[in-house]
Order: C-alpha cells, then sequence, then structure tokens
C-alpha cells in the first residue's frame, strides 16, 4: 500500500486519539486534518469511524478496574445494575437520532463552515458551564445517577451529531449544567463512549462493507494503532488535569479555532474542501 497513504492515516488517528474525550470535537478535526490532507470521501468517513475503537479500547484499558468491578458484581449488586442500565438508557438516544437522521446530517452538516460555527458557540456553552461553581453539583458520582440523569445526558449527547460539537463535550459539560460534578460528568462521558463508538464503528464497516477490501486492512490496522496510542496518553492526562483544573483553557482554543478555520475558508486563504 501507498506510504504516504500510510502516513495519512497515521496522522488521522493521532488526530482522533488526541481529540475524541476532550471537548474539541474529534469529528470537527478529523474533517478539517482529512480536507488539508486529502483524505476525503465516503471510504475516509467509514475509517473515521472505525478508528474510534482505538480510541474507545484506551478507555476500557485506563477503567478495566471498574469494568471487572461491575461484572463481577452485576448478579447481586443493585448499584451495579443500575449503573449499566443507566450507561444503556444514555446510549438509547443517539441509535435512535442516530438511524433516523445519520444520513441527512452528513449529506448537509459535514462542513466547515458548520465546523467553525459550532466550534465558536461550544467555546461560550463551555464558559457558561464553567462559571456555575463546582459546589452547585449534586451528584458526585457516576454511581448517584438516576435513569432520568442519564437520559438526559443522553439527549445531550445526540448534539454532537452535529460535526464541531464534540461527543465528549456535549456529554461532560453537559452533565456539568444537568447536576452532575465535573469528576462524574467526565467519568460517565467516558464508560457512555463504550458502547456509542463501538456501536458506530461496527455499524459503520457494516453498512459500508460493500466499499472495503482485504488491501483497506494496513489503511485501517494503523489508523487503529495510533488512535489506541494517543487516546491511552491523552485520557490518562485528561483524568489528572480536571483534577485541579476547568475547562476553560478548551474554551479558548475552541473560540481561537473556530475564528481561524472561518477566516480562513471565507477569505479562501486556505481551501477547505467539503
Amino acid at each position: 500500500m501507498d506510504t504516504v497513504l500510510l502516513l495519512k492515516a497515521a496522522i488521522m488517528g493521532i488526530v482522533e486519539g488526541l481529540t475524541e474525550f476532550l471537548p474539541i470535537s474529534s469529528t470537527g478535526h478529523l474533517i478539517l486534518a482529512g480536507s488539508l490532507l486529502g483524505f476525503t470521501g465516503t471510504k475516509a468517513q467509514v475509517f473515521e469511524i472505525a478508528i474510534q475503537t482505538g480510541a474507545i479500547l484506551a478507555v476500557i484499558i485506563v477503567y478495566w478496574q471498574k469494568i471487572m468491578e461491575t461484572a463481577v458484581a452485576l448478579p447481586t449488586s443493585r448499584s451495579a445494575q443500575r449503573f449499566v442500565v443507566n450507561v444503556l438508557i444514555a446510549f438509547l438516544p443517539a441509535v435512535v437520532l442516530g438511524l433516523l437522521a445519520g444520513k441527512v446530517i452528513k449529506a448537509h452538516l459535514f462542513t466547515p463552515l458548520v465546523v467553525a460555527t459550532t466550534f465558536i458557540l461550544g467555546a461560550f456553552v463551555i464558559f457558561w458551564a464553567e462559571r456555575r461553581p463546582q459546589s452547585a453539583a449534586r451528584i458526585h458520582t457516576v454511581e448517584d445517577m438516576s435513569a432520568w440523569d442519564a437520559l438526559k445526558v443522553g439527549l445531550v449527547q445526540c448534539l454532537a451529531m452535529i460535526p464541531g460539537t464534540s461527543r465528549s463535550g456535549a456529554t461532560i459539560i453537559g452533565g456539568m449544567l444537568l447536576g452532575l460534578s465535573r469528576k462524574a460528568a467526565t467519568d460517565f462521558s467516558f464508560f457512555l463512549a463504550m458502547p456509542t463508538l463501538i456501536g458506530a464503528g461496527v455499524y459503520s464497516l457494516y453498512k459500508e462493507r460493500a466499499i472495503l477490501s482485504t488491501a483497506d486492512i494496513p489503511l485501517f490496522g494503523v489508523g487503529l494503532v495510533f488512535s489506541f496510542i494517543s487516546a491511552w496518553i491523552c485520557v490518562r492526562w485528561l483524568l489528572r488535569y480536571i483534577s485541579n483544573h476547568s475547562f476553560v483553557p478548551f474554551a479558548w482554543y475552541r473560540l481561537a479555532f473556530g475564528v481561524i478555520v472561518l477566516v480562513t475558508w471565507l477569505t479562501g486563504t486556505v481551501v477547505w474542501q467539503e
């Protein structure tokens, strides 16, 4: 396979891993990185979704102890049962909306203009959320969440189908606005990512299987490996970061990045492929 194409796959994998779990939109970054690299088209879109599996594997490893404890306690523990049910409840809205509106969203919203606009709007939402005192949070662990809390976070996650919004940003910042502490919102966002991203990857590969072949295995393999490595580093860093810091720096990043994309697109300084 073309070495240059594999290098592009590695870069896209790194972008996916570094941005998937930060409130800065992995989809937005992948769209823009793909535009600059000339890595576009239907197969590229399948690739971008599939390599999320590498990123989510990193989360599974980081949270392995919690996952195993929950699995062992599941038959007898009401707390473990409620936690698993809450993750499934939060997962369902994205499944329903994705099946109903996925094609329309991909056809009309995956553009640099939409990405830039949602980057900027998302920045102001983060500023708003971080102005609220953490003492106002009523939920401090994922085990304290009710089914209604989980459903609300799941509905907020649906906003992430608009590219540039950020799945992790929607669930973490949305969770904070709904009464979760920064740590609880981040933890639940990671757990919710497991069925969401794995499901999206499997469904996309199955749906577009006609355009894929064994020749694509090296391409997808490189993307998965680099996505896993960069995500593992990023998740471990983020969990340490949130213990003493807010998400405000990410808001400033979103604002600056969105403005740069918007200005360069409008002036023609950079030709952002749609």
